[in-house]
């Protein structure tokens, strides 16, 4: 019996591989069926995640007795190590181990994190909680000052644990979301239209595990026991693991295609050094390897452009062979990509700011309200399932409404650019704080009223008063959190796509540090220029609504930042023409056709 021989075109054409280096069939890997493996992964680990940071402020509130500032700041610096990790991840999968190690290696430390605790660091954060011994004295005092703290030792393997898990995410978030993108093959048009929905449904698997974790999860953490409630988390997290592991013999693979920190540092070091060389006019002049080059390692060759144009000298000819001293115009072009996303990477780290306050100030106002539904109480914390909820919905009805009755108009496949969309949810966030500001407002004025200003007790008014924000913030995710994260990976080189990825990640990171940073000054200066402090452990007696006033006029400022940012911002080249397919089979002009595949809109 024949064996029938397979066509080029029955191979993927994007150099991806199988875990042996081997060219993969089209029909047995990649596509929907491995992203199914990696998104239901995403279920539970985000339920896992979402499990112990949801309700973390209330836990350092009620168990370790720290008061506002302090609990607040150690949750958003915990976070902000936990979405930093990942530029490290990131570079060690596209220098060395690959994406699909790398995580593996990663999920490895998160569970068992043998070296340090011979369990995994979900489990020590269960015994945390859980062993009388670790954990911290009880205390019913209404003022967390007048409590006995926890002890040196109790707190080490409390944070230890907490920092490990940081350090295990570091290697599977930027990898993850970077592995589901790449079982779609860009030559491919019906695998580039599939692409374009991938991180629409990624970020929806995120938010309903989140929605488990923000419901089920915290209601038990709140009315069962910390014991349970963390040790549930430890479970999802083993069975993501396994589930993504079932789906190994399905998963494309990249090359890693060497450090790029290293490749862009030779980029800038050739440029500077060549200061004075001047740059023909004519590309074609410029030191480029030959195409074969590219074509056998699976690779992308990139034309020159006259963005950054000072870079370019570092691929002019100048004698020297020096790495250091001459580079290809497909380096070149990389490095331009990664140096151009920075400005709209700086203009994401206020609105993640914004995003730092939902699990650490609105959690702590829905302590002082009303929290009975009838029979029922309500945890703080499930509130932010709201912001779930809305996610949810919005991202169903953008992908499967929205898009399909603009792209009409637009004949953009995707409807709006990518910054188009970010900018929507950063107007969002400005209506949001303003939104928290005039409730926190009505609030006060309520305890005020019922003279609640010094015992701090609830304010008798419902909890569901904070609702507008929550719902608010995950329509804003909808439109920012999505679009970033697809506009970091897309716009990314082919062989920086984990760098890329974890750009989405940085911003996030250093969002919550930034929160820290504000809360403890904006704190600390008013409580030395005023009476009193905008934020003191009684939230009765402080002022959130100045606070979150100030976050609106930064929103603003910060929204003018990101308009002149993205004038200038030039979307990268096609790597093939599938966008032009795409946009053929939905109806454009030549001419739009044209210009979409130049300028990437």
């Amino acid at each position: 019996m024949a064996v029938e021989e397979k066509g080029p075109d029955d191979y993927t054409q994007d150099g991806t591989v199988d875990l042996k280096g081997n060219p993969v069939l089209r029909s047995k890997r990649g596509g929907w069926t491995a992203c199914s493996f990696v998104v239901v992964y995403e279920v539970f680990e985000r339920m896992a995640y979402y499990g112990i940071s949801s309700n973390l402020v209330i836990y350092l509130t009620k168990k370790l007795h720290q008061g506002t500032v302090k609990s607040s700041n150690n949750v958003t610096n915990w976070v902000g190590t936990v979405w930093v990790t990942p530029l490290l991840g990131a570079y060690v999968a596209d220098a060395h181990l690959g994406r699909y190690w790398t995580f593996v290696i990663a999920s490895a430390i998160y569970l068992a994190v043998y070296l340090i605790y011979y369990t995994h660091g979900m489990s020590v954060l269960t015994l945390a909680v859980s062993v009388p011994g670790l954990k911290a004295p009880r205390c019913v005092d209404q003022n967390v000052e007048n409590c006995k703290k926890a002890s040196t030792l109790q707190l080490a393997v409390f944070y230890g644990a907490l920092y490990t898990l940081a350090v295990g995410t570091g290697g599977t978030k930027p990898n993850i979301s970077t592995i589901g993108a790449d079982q779609f093959d860009d030559f491919e048009p019906k695998e580039k239209a599939q692409k374009l929905s991938f991180f629409n449904w990624w970020m929806f698997s995120i938010f309903f595990g989140t929605l488990f974790a923000n419901t089920i999860l915290v209601y038990i953490q709140d009315n069962v026991g910390w014991t349970l409630g963390y040790g549930l988390p430890t479970l999802g997290l083993a069975i993501s693991v396994l589930i993504f592991l079932v789906g190994t013999p399905f998963y494309r693979h990249r090359v890693p295609s060497g450090s790029p920190f290293t490749r862009m540092a030779k980029v800038i070091v050739a440029a500077l050094r060549k200061w004075t060389v001047p740059v023909p006019s004519d590309p074609k002049e410029l030191y480029e390897l030959d195409l074969e080059e590219y074509t056998k390692g699976g690779k992308f060759r990139i034309d020159s452009t006259p963005t950054l144009r000072f870079l370019n000298k570092a691929c002019v000819q100048a004698g020297s062979t020096n790495p250091w001293m001459l580079c290809s115009v497909t380096q070149v072009e990389e490095t331009k990509q990664m140096l151009r996303m920075i400005p709209i990477l700086i203009a994401t780290f206020i609105p993640s700011t914004m995003i730092a306050q939902i699990n650490t100030l609105f959690v702590k106002q829905g302590t002082l309200l009303n929290r009975n539904l009838g029979s029922f109480k309500i945890p703080p914390a499930s509130l932010t399932a709201f912001v779930t909820i809305s996610m949810l919905i919005c991202v169903v009805l953008y992908d499967q409404f929205f898009v399909r009755i603009v792209r009409r108009w637009t004949k953009n496949p995707r409807g709006i650019t990518l910054l188009q969309r970010m900018g929507i949810g950063i107007v969002i966030h400005i209506c949001i704080m303003t939104i928290a500001s005039l409730t926190e407002r009505h609030r006060l004025n309520v305890a005020k009223d019922h003279g609640l200003v010094e015992n701090g007790k609830p304010v008798p008014l419902t909890i569901f008063i904070l609702l507008p924000q929550f719902v608010l913030m995950g329509t804003a995710d909808a439109f920012l959190e999505v679009a970033k994260l697809e506009f970091f990976y897309d716009q990314a080189p082919e062989s920086m796509k984990s760098l890329g990825t974890s750009y989405a990640m940085i911003t996030l990171g250093i969002g919550n540090f930034v929160s820290s940073f504000l809360l403890s000054t904006v704190s600390h200066i008013t409580k030395e220029h005023g009476h009193h402090g905008w934020i003191l452990n009684n939230l009765n007696a402080s002022h959130l609504d100045y606070y979150y006033a100030f976050f609106a006029l930064l929103s603003f400022l910060n929204f003018i930042f990101f308009l002149v940012m993205t004038k200038f911002y030039v979307y990268k080249a096609e790597v093939s023409d599938s966008m032009a397919v795409l946009t053929e089979s939905l109806g454009g002009s030549t001419h739009r056709l044209a210009n979409q595949e130049a300028q990437r809109t």
